[in-house]
Formats: C-alpha cells, structure tokens, sequence
C-alpha cells in the first residue's frame, strides 16, 4: 500500500516526481501513547482509538476509500520509508489502523482501531552494530516488520496508515541528535523537520499479504 498524494494510501505506485509530506518533531512534546496519562498496561493497549491524534500537526495520516470489500491483511507488516531529517538521528514510528464508518456502527462509529504499531530508531537503519548518524537533508530508505497480523478490514471501512516520530511513553524520547541517548543532555533534545518521500523515484509504502 503507497503513500499517495492528498494523504492517500492505494494499491498503485505514486505517480510524482518529487513529493514529500513532512512535520516537525519536537522532543519536548511527543505524540502519546494513549489519550491519557497512565503508568500501567491499559486493556487498550494494542486497540486504542487513534483519534485523539488526528489533528496534531506532526502526525500524518494517509487512508484508503471506503473499502468495496472485506480485506484480510495476514503474516507481517513491512514498512519501507523513504525519508530525510534535519536532525542527525530520529525514530519513525508506523501505525496501521482500522477506521470504522461514522455512520450505522453505533458507539463504534467512526473509531480508528490500531491494529498494529512499531517504532524504528533512524540511526540503526543499516546495521544494529554499527549504527549511524543521519546527514541533515538527506534521503534514506528505512526498511523493518512489525509483528505478525490477522486482521479483517471489512467492506465500507477504511485502511490508515500514521507515520510519527515519537509515542510516548512506551518508546523513550529521541533527542534528534546522535547521541547515547540514556546519557543525552538537555541541550541535545532538539526539534526536527523529517519529511516522508512519495516519488516514484522514492516511494513509501507498507508491504502486506491479503488472504485472496
């Protein structure tokens, strides 16, 4: 599934030349977690409503039509990001979400269920061993799987995909500089623009097997 432009997410390759989506990352806010302050394992853990996010500015969000038929996505969920910083290290963190209709599904309507959820740390991109920094401005593919899946998106709702750099507090916060962040300073936690290429020559997407 392609990040699409106008924050859509389909099936065909992008179709630009040269597009990106892009927000600024802010260590001293991060997105969280979940739409309460808590210091245990809510029963929503793995389920929660994603709503709560939709109108923060360094969240993007990219959803297909209303689905014309079920669509049973099983096996892993492989993220592939082209993207670039203005810091020399960050996290991006993707969200696959299952979005309710508003209408006729009762206290469910609307509902954006997270159906899975994992972070990448940026400077890990190439090797676990040797990681490295990145170079202001440039582009870099970051590839990974998140966990295993079985999960029906029935007819007439909709397929979200959420990329963000921080979920806190269940992933601690990225300074955005290259540093051995449990002994970062204060002054090394500093805003980042990180943009999320959709070119053909860079595309994004989210590899997935659908039950035929």
């Amino acid at each position: 599934m392609y990040l699409q432009a106008a924050r859509g997410l389909g099936w065909e390759p992008p179709a630009e030349s040269s597009a990106f989506d892009e927000y600024v990352s802010d260590p001293q806010n991060p997105v969280p977690f979940l739409n309460k302050a808590t210091l245990e394992m809510e029963v929503e853990y793995m389920d929660a409503d994603q709503r709560f996010v939709r109108d923060r500015a360094d969240v993007l969000t990219y959803q297909t039509p209303p689905l014309t038929e079920d669509v049973t996505v099983v096996g892993p969920v492989s993220p592939s990001l082209n993207v670039s910083s203005t810091g020399t290290d960050s996290d991006f963190v993707v969200k696959l979400i299952d979005v309710y209709p508003s209408a006729g599904s009762g206290r469910l309507g609307g509902y954006e269920q997270l159906v899975r959820g994992e972070p990448f740390r940026g400077k890990f991109r190439n090797s676990f061993e040797h990681p490295e920094p990145f170079v202001p401005g440039q582009i870099n593919l970051i590839r990974y799987s998140m966990p295993d899946v079985n999960h029906c998106f029935l007819r007439g709702h909709r397929i979200m995909v959420q990329i963000q750099s921080s979920w806190f507090p269940i992933v601690d916060r990225n300074p955005q500089t290259f540093a051995n962040i449990p002994y970062a300073k204060a002054s090394d936690f500093v805003k980042a623009k990180e943009r999320i290429y959709r070119s053909t020559g860079h595309p994004s997407f989210i590899e997935v097997s659908v039950e035929p």
